[in-house]
């Protein structure tokens, strides 16, 4: 799929139908109309869908539909008739309003100061400032309050998913089991995916139904030649379905259990059998794969002497002092004994200035520079950081293969998320169960489903 990508770096974007065009930013210019726009007719501002105390209006809807229309201009033969687009971006709205409604319950806040860092690093993003930023979105016919609006609807629910996320344990037998039954396959995958969505409680008649156009779907899907992000934009129920189904590169352990058997036998560019699951008949494509090395870190073993700023030590004073140390460690005096004696960096005085062994990283990037230009035994020279200033002395450095330790740190995080996106799709589930939602959107009766004729 050829689709502009998205400059939103700050946030994985829950909802693109929710925020606005930001792939438009990058070549800010008015877009150009094109004829699946809705008309104003008086009627904008009509109410489109109920949200339990809440409401979506038809001005709202078409804004927001307006948006993905303007992601797809140079694709527009990939969205699907203007009705069914309207459905699936306003479910993605009624689950924007539910998902803020459970986050405010549970205590969840963004406050003005994490809006503004927000806005500043979109604008910064598309290279650009806030006031250019604010042309654009003008440009792109939306207010600057309703963007902040829309961003902070979409920091709330992003914190959501972290709050349950961050909610899942996982123990140290779950790890065992993980990698003593080998389920941990490494390597990556990129997958995009279609959803044909089942309701809970479905009738017979509701899943067969299901079935039979989850069977039809998978036959166009596998076709030679199909467009698949085509197919899953028009015929997709997931929340990836307005990104062509991609679900982007993932490691095999963090792909959902259910689908790792089909990815076992699968080549790329293979469409999967259309697989039932909680939510409905899922097919997949294996866009995509790529193996896994070894894990090698490189470490560091030095010693290091810090001089602090402060109050009674001026700059000077301690740029003077750490240049003497320096040139009585060259002349031969013992560091470790220079070092608890008048090194002011605590860590590492009382073991002579001894900072052990550690990945280039660890001290940040400045040390780390300093530490990877030197040989073995040399001395930096002094340097100053927002502390002080420093001097160290490389004394070794090794290649470890920390694979093991790799694979067991793989192993948590997948199982973490898996456990952490089954509770978030039950959450969503259950909101929407219990939560009134009354549709009011032409062509579809007020649950939502098509009327014939």
């Amino acid at each position: 799929m050829n689709k502009p990508a998205l400059a939103f770096a700050l946030l994985t974007t829950l909802s693109a139908a929710v925020t606005p065009s930001w792939a438009q930013f990058l070549n800010p210019q008015p877009a150009q109309q094109t004829q699946t726009a809705a008309p104003d007719d008086g009627t904008l501002d009509r109410i489109v869908a109920i949200v339990d105390e809440d409401v979506v209006l038809k001005s709202e809807l078409n804004r927001a539909v307006n948006q993905v229309v303007a992601q797809y201009q140079r694709n527009p033969q990939q969205l699907p008739a203007r009705p069914v687009l309207e459905r699936q971006v306003l479910d993605r709205l009624i689950m924007t309003r539910l998902q803020v409604a459970k986050a405010g319950q549970s205590g969840v806040r963004i406050g003005d100061v994490e809006i503004d860092q927000a806005v500043a690093n979109i604008a910064r993003t598309n290279k650009m400032d806030v006031d250019q930023l604010r042309s654009a979105i003008a440009r792109d016919g939306l207010s600057y309050e309703e963007f902040r609006r829309n961003l902070r609807d979409e920091l709330v629910t992003q914190r959501l998913r972290q709050r349950v996320a961050q909610s899942t344990q996982v123990s140290d037998a779950e790890i065992d089991i993980a990698l003593a039954n080998n389920s941990l396959k490494t390597g990556e995958v990129r997958l995009a995916h279609i959803l044909v969505g089942v309701p809970d409680g479905a009738s017979a008649e509701q899943i067969q139904a299901a079935r039979e156009k989850a069977e039809r779907v998978q036959r166009e899907a596998a076709a030679p030649g199909a467009d698949f992000a085509a197919i899953a934009i028009r015929s997709s129920d997931g929340q990836d379905a307005l990104e062509g189904g991609d679900i982007g590169w993932r490691r095999y352990d963090q792909v959902p259990e259910m689908f790792g058997d089909l990815l076992q036998g699968m080549s790329v560019g293979q469409v999967s059998p259309a697989v039932r699951g909680p939510s409905g008949f899922h097919i997949l494509k294996l866009v995509e794969q790529r193996a896994q090395g070894k894990q090698l870190v490189t470490e560091f073993h030095a010693q290091h002497m810090m001089v602090k700023i402060s109050e009674l030590v001026t700059p000077t004073d301690a740029e003077k002092k750490i240049n003497d140390l320096r040139r009585r460690v060259e002349g031969g005096e013992d560091f470790a004994t220079l070092a608890k004696s008048n090194s002011d960096d605590a860590t590492s005085a009382n073991a002579g200035g001894d900072m052990g062994w550690f990945p280039i990283d660890t001290y940040g990037a400045q040390v780390g520079e300093v530490i990877s230009n030197l040989k073995d035994g040399e001395i930096s020279q002094p340097f100053r950081s927002n502390a002080g200033y420093h001097f160290v002395k490389r004394l070794g450095m090794r290649e470890l293969d920390r694979t093991d330790e790799a694979r067991r740190t793989q192993a948590r995080e997948a199982i973490q998320q898996r456990k952490a996106e089954d509770e978030f799709e039950n959450l969503m589930r259950q909101l929407k169960a219990e939560a009134y939602i009354e549709y009011r959107l032409a062509g579809y009766d007020t649950k939502g489903e098509p009327v014939s004729g």
